[in-house]
């Protein structure tokens, strides 16, 4: 009998570092699944922001999509993810803000802002597109013509929405000169409502031009981002980490509004994970913008 006891507590010794290693193999399981959960929830669903503003330009309701960075990839969010998640808002016009591919892409990841575009230009939507310094291949602006789309390399258009006229310009600069000056290009229409569209941000530059609204991208909004309004982990811009941490009153053009006199500029962060999939607080998005008449 005393015999079958310590044989019994010989093997109860031998199973308990068993289960206790049987444990900790489980939490690791659990955390490196959330762990992955969590990067693939930031990095690779897509999120709509809504977002109105006003202004006495407009008689009544603009709706604006707002698409930019896409940089295609084969295993991205998928072009119909992202043509459903606009579709569903019924814009009145839809913009591509650039760098919709990777220079460095082949030609299959080319055709996928191209297909992109077909799906809305076929739906019926108004497109107007800038390019950044990725996507300024010249075959690939041409084939956003033929599908339909107007790319506005310094060039303008002028449409009306239920009474309401949006003057809409757009420029492909990747880099702007110490002189570098929007008025010798365009005038502001009064009797519009004046949207400038470019990728890279320039608020110095565009608060003195002072359209409307200006749209850009270019910044993925740093990709990865502090919670609670802090900012983005990285600026690019000011080349410092937790910039915002630093200085609360230093400005950082990285995502959001911006107001000048006269209007504002927005970026979005985009959509794309380039160059690598590290967004956190900071989802893919696309932008769906009402003008709304004010008072």
């Amino acid at each position: 009998m005393a015999q079958k006891k310590q044989r019994k507590k010989k093997a109860q010794k031998n199973t308990a570092p068993e289960k206790e290693n049987g444990k900790k193999k489980s939490r690791f399981w659990l955390w490196a699944i959330l762990i992955f959960l969590l990067w693939w929830f930031n990095n690779y669903t897509l999120r709509t922001n809504d977002i109105a503003i006003t202004s006495r330009k407009v008689g009544s309701e603009v709706k604006l999509a707002i698409i930019s960075d896409l940089h295609a990839t084969r295993h991205g969010i998928k072009n119909s993810r992202i043509f459903e998640s606009v579709n569903a808002e019924h814009p009145d016009v839809v913009f591509f803000l650039g760098d919709m591919f990777t220079n460095s892409s082949n030609w299959e990841l080319i055709q996928k802002p191209i297909d992109l575009a077909e799906m809305f230009t076929d739906a019926g939507y108004p497109l107007y597109c800038v390019t950044g310094e990725h996507d300024n291949d010249d075959r690939y602006i041409s084939e956003l013509g033929k599908k339909g789309a107007k790319v506005l390399n310094y060039g303008e258009d002028t449409i009306e929405i239920r009474g309401s006229r949006l003057h809409i310009m757009g420029i492909d600069n990747v880099y702007y000169s110490p002189t570098f000056d929007l008025r010798n290009e365009f005038s502001l229409d009064e009797s519009s409502f004046n949207i400038l569209l470019a990728h890279i941000p320039n608020y110095e530059k565009f608060s003195d031009f002072g359209a409307d609204l200006t749209l850009c991208g270019d910044t993925h909004g740093e990709m990865a981002r502090l919670p609670f309004g802090m900012g983005p982990v990285y600026s690019s811009e000011t080349q410092q980490w937790f910039p915002k941490l630093r200085n609360k009153e230093l400005d950082i053009y990285d995502k959001g509004f911006f107001s000048y006199d006269g209007g504002s500029m927005f970026i979005t962060s985009g959509i794309g994970v380039y160059p690598a999939p590290v967004r956190m607080n900071n989802r893919p998005e696309v932008v769906i913008m009402e003008v709304k008449p004010k008072g």
